[in-house]
């Protein structure tokens, strides 16, 4: 079990961080939910648990919240990216392995 103030990252999980990182769109919560085909509630209580972690700023205009990365978030995000990468070169790697040698 995980211990207390850590996160254990899953796919939609990943999918909104990532997306956060994106500083070329203002996010809400809806649009952050479409873009991670997660369900509202879901990206809620996620964006619910980054805040109080300080992953996440959550910025109200009336009914309206925008979303958008601390420092540590940012952070945070750019680590996940580097280990996908990493995982898709090895995922490769494996997937398509190196030709045999030729024969003479």
């Amino acid at each position: 079990m995980a211990e207390k103030g850590t996160l254990l990252f899953k796919d939609k999980q990943v999918k909104i961080l990532t997306a956060l990182a994106n500083k070329d769109q203002e996010w809400y919560l809806s649009s952050l939910a479409k873009a991670a085909d997660a369900t509202y509630v879901h990206t809620s209580k996620f964006i619910t648990r980054c805040e109080q972690l300080g992953l996440v700023n959550v910025t109200k205009h009336g009914k309206i919240k925008t979303l958008t990365l601390t420092d540590k978030g940012a952070e945070v995000a750019g680590g996940i990216a580097k280990v996908i990468e990493k995982m898709a070169v090895k995922l490769e790697e494996v997937v398509q392995p190196p030709a045999p040698p030729e024969k003479k």
